[in-house]
């Protein structure tokens, strides 16, 4: 198993932006052989 953790810096203002983008980015993601999951979690710091 492989798991994968990564915690990016969005700029500010560009949050819905990136969210959208990375909405995209899941239809391929899920249909690569093997996927199980992924999540987007927002942290505020």
């Amino acid at each position: 198993m492989i798991l994968e953790a990564v915690m990016l810096q969005v700029k500010q203002g560009m949050e819905e932006e990136y969210e959208a983008a990375f909405c995209k980015a899941s239809k391929f993601i899920s249909s690569m052989k093997g996927y199980i999951s992924h999540e987007l979690q927002r942290i505020v710091e």
